[in-house]
């Protein structure tokens, strides 16, 4: 990883999503900016059930203020979005198209990261060429309304076959409360959701869980 994009994403801990399935669209911008005070190491704009102009006009407000602190500004899902306000890259979940052909419409070193739920997934992921994984839902989410959480057993197999590779991001369910356990597990990167967007403080719960993560690693 030798571009400062994939360096960046390479020693990335915490993934930030402003997700308005949580945030109204007229905060987007206070939350994005929360979260960038926080820490985090990432941020996507995730806005399921808008069409790609609606997607567009959010994700123009946004793309100024993550590259103003060089943090990678992800679309989840829509590859022409991501290409025409300047995002670094795109997620795509398992139904949601190819990777190559992703990074074939996208510029020359963009991201295209992939949603993997078995060890299966999250290798063949890596053989597509995904830039990162994220491996979840751990826990029951209504962010994935209906599907069961795999639970923690299969996180040191992922992370030993494939994050070794390109960054693996633990996701679904996590917060405070079971973020001890999934670092256990041997995850070494998250995503959190709901736990940082219906926190009181954004930032302060950003920093808290970075130095919670921060600590795990000087432990190990």
């Amino acid at each position: 990883m030798n571009s400062p994009r994939l360096r960046r994403l390479s020693e990335a801990r915490l993934y930030g999503i402003v997700d308005l399935g949580y945030v109204e669209a007229t905060s987007c911008e206070l939350v994005t900016q929360a979260l960038l005070d926080g820490g985090v190491d990432i941020l996507q704009l995730r806005a399921k059930g808008l069409e790609a102009p609606q997607i567009a006009r959010l994700a123009e407000r946004l793309v100024p203020s993550c590259h103003q602190r060089g943090v990678p500004f992800i679309v989840n899902d829509f590859v022409e979005v991501a290409c025409g306000v300047g995002a670094d890259g795109v997620h795509l979940g398992q139904e949601d198209g190819s990777i190559a052909e992703a990074f074939a419409r996208l510029p020359e070193g963009a991201v295209v990261g992939r949603s993997t739920h078995s060890p299966l997934q999250a290798r063949a992921a890596l053989a597509e060429g995904a830039t990162y994984i994220g491996f979840g839902p751990l826990f029951p989410t209504p962010t994935k309304e209906g599907r069961p959480g795999i639970g923690l057993d299969d996180i040191a197999e992922v992370e030993n076959a494939v994050g070794k590779r390109i960054p693996v991001f633990c996701i679904g369910g996590i917060k405070r409360g079971n973020l001890a356990g999934v670092l256990a597990a041997g995850a070494r990167r998250v995503v959190i959701v709901s736990d940082l967007l219906r926190a009181e403080d954004i930032s302060a719960r950003c920093k808290r869980i970075r130095s919670e993560i921060a600590e795990r690693e000087l432990g190990t």
